[in-house]
């Protein structure tokens, strides 16, 4: 068998242009609304699956003493850094207190419809 005879372009394009011409008005449309349904959810899927992501950087700045300090300048320091870690994380605790009240809120509200 000879390697022309398998494929040749000419004879593809007659091809599918007769099978075009035999095809009904009303099938056309049908494959005009199919190509738009796989379009329009392939481009939900696409438009769906974009999501910033939350990037935040944990950066740790090492701060620079001298190395003659005294005990009461370090002590001092210490509670400095102290009084803000202590706010931090009463902040944390009042934004966890928050969105548990929240969150408790849709609970109930789901629990009184019997979900």
């Amino acid at each position: 068998m000879k390697l022309r005879h398998l494929f040749s372009p000419i004879h593809a394009i007659r091809d599918f242009a007769n099978f075009a011409r035999s095809r009904e008005k009303h099938e056309w449309w049908f494959l005009l609304a199919s190509i738009c349904v796989v379009l329009v959810i392939g481009w939900a899927f696409v438009h769906d699956s974009y999501f910033e992501r939350a990037y935040k950087p944990n950066i740790i700045y090492v701060e620079s003493w001298p190395a003659n300090r005294t005990d009461a300048e370090i002590i001092a320091q210490q509670k400095i850094d102290q009084a803000k870690q202590e706010a931090a994380e009463a902040e944390f605790e009042r934004e966890r207190a928050k969105r548990q009240a929240e969150w408790k809120k849709i609970d109930d509200k789901l629990k009184s419809w019997g979900i």
